[in-house]
């Protein structure tokens, strides 16, 4: 029995040693950066003070902090939660049936939009979406600034075409562990698809839809990507919260204030966790 613990440990060791290097260690000096006046240049930047809790005050009476908490929220909501669930399931569903080349096929251009590297992905969408010759101001025949009009809409459509992929690739194999008798039995006594989805289809997933909503909520509360399309602009009307963060360490140089914000930030993703997890073991 010793013998089995050596190896099991063994085996654990370099996880935990990744674990504490890149998650636990980066985390515990964030909160320290936090609690300080670290600057990036500066008197500060080689002796800074701590000030404990003054940069969370801070951040918590800060109209642009509490105004990036609002589009994050918007930004999870519509695009994740939302967007890519309802998208994702309803492409998995459709796709049941078809032939395998049309399957395949658009599983292939889903993925595409997910696999491809973010600034290449932003680069396209800002084509698209450019004022000047942009691909989608020439289709419907405006000159519209949609990135400058309307970004938060922007960042949401951006995000469910870029995402959707694996919530479809999840739905899809969901789906395939839905017993097709009860699907038949369904047919046979005339539910309608609604029906049948929320009836038959629904109890039988209902874990995996949670889990889904979970990591894509938790990944896009995270993402950077819309500052390579608007840099939380115009006015700060599309600064999410990585975008607040990113332009507070290193526009502006307050490296303690911007920590102070992760921590909150990451507070908030283990809150929506811990949620979603409460689901999860009510569920079984």
């Amino acid at each position: 029995m010793p013998e089995r613990r050596t190896w099991a440990v063994a085996f654990v060791a370099p996880a935990l040693v990744l674990i504490g290097v890149f998650l636990v260690f980066p985390a515990l000096w964030t909160l320290y950066i936090g609690i300080t006046d670290y600057q990036l240049t500066g008197p500060t930047a080689i002796n800074p003070r701590v000030v404990g809790v003054t940069n969370f005050v801070s951040a918590l009476d800060d109209a642009l902090f509490t105004n990036s908490v609002w589009l994050t929220a918007v930004f999870v909501l519509g695009s994740a939660v939302i967007g890519q669930n309802v998208l994702g399931f309803t492409l998995a569903w459709l796709l049941r049936r078809v032939r395998p080349w049309l399957r395949r096929t658009v599983e292939g251009f889903v993925l595409l939009a997910w696999i491809l590297p973010g600034p290449v992905v932003a680069y396209l969408w800002f084509a698209v979406l450019s004022r000047d010759g942009g691909t989608l101001g020439t289709l419907v025949g405006s000159n519209t600034a949609w990135l400058v009009e309307y970004p938060m809409a922007s960042l949401v459509v951006f995000n469910i075409w870029r995402g959707t992929a694996f919530s479809m690739l999840l739905y899809t194999s969901a789906l395939a562990a839905v017993p097709p008798s009860h699907l038949e039995t369904a047919r046979l006594v005339g539910a309608s698809g609604w029906q049948t989805v929320r009836d038959v289809v629904f109890p039988h997933i209902r874990g995996h839809v949670l889990t889904n909503t979970l990591l894509i909520s938790l990944w896009t509360a995270n993402d950077f990507t819309p500052f390579l399309l608007t840099a939380g602009g115009p006015n700060h009307e599309s600064e999410v919260l990585p975008v607040l963060i990113y332009r507070r360490a290193l526009e502006s140089g307050q490296l303690g204030y911007a920590s102070a914000i992760s921590l909150l930030l990451l507070i908030g993703n283990l809150v929506i966790a811990l949620v979603y997890l409460r689901l999860l073991r009510r569920r079984a």
